[in-house]
Parts: C-alpha cells; sequence; structure tokens
C-alpha cells in the first residue's frame, strides 16, 4: 500500500478540520494531496534564518507488516521578520545528530544560506560541515529534565531550584560560580548530574552571549514542543499509519491548519531584530 486509504483521508480532514467529505473527493485527495506535500518540502527558503530550532515526533508505521517507530523531524526557523514557519518533513527510523546533518544540507540546497543560532536537545555536531557558523544552544528545560530524572522525590525540589541558579545567572561568570556551588553541595550525592553540565557547558551556556530577548527566544526548544503538542491533537485518532506518505500527508494537512495561526512575529520581534543586526552584523555581509 502506497498511499493512506480513502477512509484514512476522510478521517483526518473530519480530525483537522471539522468537515465531512465524499468519498469521490477522498479519491481525489488521495490522488493529489502528495505531489503537494512534495512541492512544499522542496520549496525555496529564506536565505537566513537567525534562529531555527530541531526536534523529532516520534509515529507509529507498518514496515514489513510489522509496526515500527517513525521519528517525523521538524525543524521550524524564525525569519528574519520574526515569523515562525515549519521548513519541512523528513522521515527516519530513529532520531540522530547524522540524520539531522542530512535536513541541514537539504535546507542548503533550497537556499539557506545561514543560521546564526540552533537550539535542540543535544545533538552534537549539528550542521557544522553544513553551517559551520552556527551557534548551538541546546535545551535548558530538556537538560534539568533529565538532571533531575534519577533524583529522589525528597530532593527533587532542591535540586532544580540550585540548577535554576546556574540557568538563570544574570551572566557566565555568575552561572560558573552557581555551578561550583552546586557541585559542592551535590556532587557527593548526585555526581551525574553536573558531570553532563559540565561536558556540554559551552553549549548549554551560548544564551548568555545575547541580551535577556533572544535569551528567552533560545534557551529552550518550547516553541517547537508546543507545535508538536498541536500536531499529536491533529493525529490523535491516527495510532497507526499504514506508510510514511501518509505520516508526511497528515503532518502536511496539519502544518496547513496550524500555522494559519502564526500571523503574528516572535513577542518584542522589533527589539529581537535590532539585537540581531547588531550581534550578527559581520554575517549581513558575508
Amino acid at each position: 500500500m502506497t498511499a493512506m486509504s480513502q477512509r484514512d483521508i476522510e478521517d483526518n480532514i473530519r480530525e483537522i478540520y471539522g468537515a465531512e467529505i465524499r468519498q469521490t473527493m477522498a479519491s481525489k485527495i488521495t490522488d493529489k494531496i502528495l505531489p503537494e506535500v512534495n512541492e512544499w518540502q522542496n520549496r525555496p527558503l529564506e536565505s537566513i534564518y537567525p534562529i531555527v530550532y530541531f526536534d523529532g515526533i516520534v509515529f507509529k508505521s507498518r514496515v514489513d507488516n510489522q509496526i515500527a517507530n517513525k521519528c517525523v523531524y521538524s525543524v521550524m526557523g524564525i525569519d528574519m521578520e520574526g515569523m515562525k514557519d515549519i521548513l519541512g518533513i523528513w522521515i527516519s527510523e530513529k532520531e540522530s545528530a547524522t540524520f539531522y546533518a542530512s535536513i541541514c544540507s537539504d535546507l542548503k540546497k533550497r537556499g539557506v544560506q545561514d543560521i546564526f543560532i540552533a537550539c535542540h536537545d543535544n545533538l552534537k555536531g549539528l550542521g557544522n560541515a553544513v553551517f559551520p557558523l552556527t551557534k548551538q544552544q541546546l535545551c535548558i528545560v530538556h537538560q534539568v529534565r533529565n538532571s533531575a530524572k534519577f533524583v529522589p522525590y525528597k530532593d527533587r525540589k532542591a535540586v532544580c531550584a540550585d540548577l535554576k541558579k546556574i540557568y538563570g545567572a544574570v551572566n557566565l561568570d555568575d552561572a560558573e560560580y552557581a555551578k561550583e556551588e552546586f557541585r559542592e553541595k551535590w556532587d557527593k550525592k548526585y555526581p551525574s548530574i553536573l558531570r553532563s553540565w559540565d561536558a556540554n557547558w559551552a553549549d548549554l551556556t551560548t544564551f548568555f552571549e545575547y541580551p535577556e530577548q533572544i535569551r528567552k527566544l533560545i534557551y529552550t526548544t518550547n516553541a517547537v514542543e508546543a507545535y508538536h503538542r498541536m500536531l499529536r491533537k491533529f493525529t490523535k485518532s491516527k495510532a497507526i499509519f499504514p506508510t510514511d506518505d501518509s505520516i508526511r500527508k497528515v503532518v502536511y494537512l496539519s502544518v496547513k491548519e496550524i500555522t494559519k495561526k502564526w500571523t503574528m512575529p516572535c513577542r518584542d520581534g522589533g527589539l529581537v531584530y535590532s539585537q540581531i543586526m547588531i550581534y550578527f552584523e559581520d554575517r549581513f555581509a558575508a
């Protein structure tokens, strides 16, 4: 089976748009939607995206009569006008930095010349060969969540409060001081926490290089995760997809609906833009 069934199309149109469609219309959508998806996937992109978020969401699909997890890679770009956009849909067996590097190559083929800051969840070396000047910012929220994962409930609140002193510091010097205070207090009891922070320190603290408005946009991947939550709502009626193409179709239809509401630039967009023009002035002249 190479496409969604008519019933699949009917169910998903009903779920996404709240509309009933006839069987003949479902057949036409089945025949015509994939070329539209492919055209959208290969459309030209902006030459510069100041901020890009990378993340993956997992769906279940049939592969050789077996159920397999498929990771749908989501790349959300913030353009020079501060507007959000989903740059494409990529599907793989699992989430990996290697596959993300191939996504970056695809973005470059479609016209992206530069990404200033890439926000993601610890994908080491992401796109460095394709966009070597891109600053990497690991998601602080993911880092804290992973740090607290194995901390007993009785200590979790205190540990998270002390971690907040690190990433909530005014500047990098204060953050390093707070990290050492955390080390003195908790390292004997929970040595794995700072082991991870130390290993990823450079990419965890990129946001300290910029003023508050930019920091708020890059210290977490919440923007793309909020999009994924919406995507889950639109696809909740479909537990298992018959093919990768069926995933592409439904995600594409969902993206079209979700992005209709993205009519305003990011908060403090004008101020963020002016700061980006200052901090990345040399990249515009390149």
